[in-house]
């Protein structure tokens, strides 16, 4: 299977838009907005150096989105055969017919639609050759390297190579047609330990690291990622529990970037029009410290969020969410923006079966000054986050709380490692305590943040 996408096959999938539109019109559609998805996986894992999942797929659908008399439908389907598409096109014109008027479930105006498309070099044909032994390969050596690095490490949940890529093309009856391509790839490895610190209650302690990129050559090596998995792995043997308290809270990119993104969850248009966030009627105040400063840029090249235009057809453009703290901008597709009586802020997201919403594209926290090191010794003591598992977060009240584990600061130093705890405190304030931003972005995923620090949060552990 090849797994290469070239310039023309993204003609062609503009081609077969631009056709079911105009299809549509010829049922007796008002307007239509066609989603075209071309796209190729592979996953290779093995685990304890023997294969346990070799998945190459391939897949192709076009999405529809059609208008008459103020209802809409949205429907898809992945028979793109000629005769298929007059039938599928027919019967989703006469759906439309039957749902409920909406008056803000129109297209954009055609003023607002893309015109020209950046060029933001998102596909790498070194990712699309990529095959089965190669990728298998990489997951030997990778967890060799683990299983390697100390003898504590006994046992692995696997290591996995995994690529996607890609070709999207859009086009509506309101004029905009275009198309762009795309890759990424991953490698992920995940150590066991046992850990014999408690003989009457032995417990497994995991660890993993990871590599991402659009592009082959900026992958790390898979030994360097097994190593460092096995390292954070063995890190973590005689966890324990610390006393409740409040302290300083030390949040390490891999986890910060889930407060990053939970941000966005309560800065969408989607949960303002709902009034279902505790940000609501907050736009022009602070809302987190003077050190916050919270961008989603779409325009960044090679980026793993990158995109031209979004799930609506309009040009992508940087927002600036929050800046020294005050919250500027809510991201908005054009059906919440009408909702609000605003505009769109190009931040539409959609999949091939579904109605656009906002979304993000690189939600990035700026970096600030200073290394993590520099950070930890200003510190002190406090705790230092490198995990955090379940959702305890109400957006409507900003109550937070979540199961962590990480390490015990103490004069500056990451000391003994820390589980069965939990952090929590009130979202709003833990935005407002940000004290400290590190230099170091980690710009792996889409959501992005450097190393920060809260300047206390409370910790719930042993009792007494």
């Amino acid at each position: 299977m090849s797994a290469s996408v070239s310039d023309s096959i993204v003609a062609e999938l503009v081609d077969v838009a631009k056709n079911v539109v105009r299809m549509c019109e010829q049922a007796g559609a008002d307007a239509a907005e066609v989603l075209v998805r071309d796209g190729s996986e592979l996953t290779v894992k093995i685990r304890m150096g023997q294969p346990e999942l070799v998945q190459e797929a391939g897949s192709r659908a076009v999405g529809l989105r059609v208008f008459k008399h103020g209802r809409r439908a949205v429907t898809y389907t992945s028979d793109l055969r000629s005769r298929s598409l007059e039938s599928f096109v027919a019967e989703s014109v006469a759906l439309a017919a039957l749902a409920e008027p909406d008056e803000h479930g129109r297209l954009p105006d055609p003023d607002e639609l893309a015109r020209e498309l950046p060029e933001l070099d998102l596909y790498d044909e070194a990712v699309a050759r990529v095959d089965a032994a190669w990728a298998m390969k990489q997951c030997i050596a990778g967890e060799k390297a683990a299983l390697g690095f100390d003898r504590r490490v006994t046992n692995s949940e696997g290591a996995t190579w995994s690529r996607t890529v890609g070709a999207t093309a859009f086009a509506t009856s309101g004029g905009f047609a275009g198309g762009y391509r795309g890759s990424y790839a991953s490698f992920y490895v995940e150590p066991l330990c046992d850990d014999p610190t408690d003989p009457a209650n032995p417990k497994k302690r995991n660890g993993y690291w990871w590599t991402a990129d659009r592009f082959l050559e900026r992958l790390e090596d898979p030994e360097a990622i097994g190593k460092e998995a096995a390292r954070r792995t063995v890190a973590t043997l005689g966890s324990k529990k610390i006393a409740t308290q409040e302290c300083p809270i030390v949040f390490d990119p891999e986890v910060g970037r889930s407060i990053v993104g939970t941000v966005f969850s309560v800065a969408n248009g989607s949960a303002f029009w709902r009034k279902s966030t505790y940000m609501l009627d907050r736009e022009g105040t602070q809302v987190a410290s003077k050190l916050v400063t919270i961008v989603d840029d779409p325009l960044i090249p090679r980026a793993p969020g990158s995109r031209p235009f979004d799930g609506d057809g309009l040009p992508t453009r940087k927002n600036m969410l929050v800046r020294d703290g005050v919250l500027e901008t809510v991201l908005c597709d054009v059906y919440s923006a009408r909702k609000l009586g605003r505009k769109s802020t190009g931040s539409a997201g959609r999949g091939v079966g579904g109605n656009p919403g906002p979304t993000t594209s690189n939600l990035i926290l700026s970096p600030g000054t200073g290394t993590r090191a520099e950070l930890l010794k200003d510190t002190g003591r406090g705790l230092y986050v490198t995990s955090m598992m379940g959702f305890g977060f109400n957006p409507v009240t900003g109550d937070f709380s979540r199961g962590a584990q990480g390490f015990w600061i103490e004069d500056g130093e990451l000391t003994f490692p820390v589980s069965e705890i939990t952090v929590s405190c009130n979202f709003d304030d833990l935005l407002k305590r940000i004290d400290r931003v590190a230099e170091d972005l980690d710009m792996r995923s889409s959501t992005a943040c450097a190393t920060f620090r809260v300047s206390h949060m409370t910790v719930a552990g042993t009792s007494g």
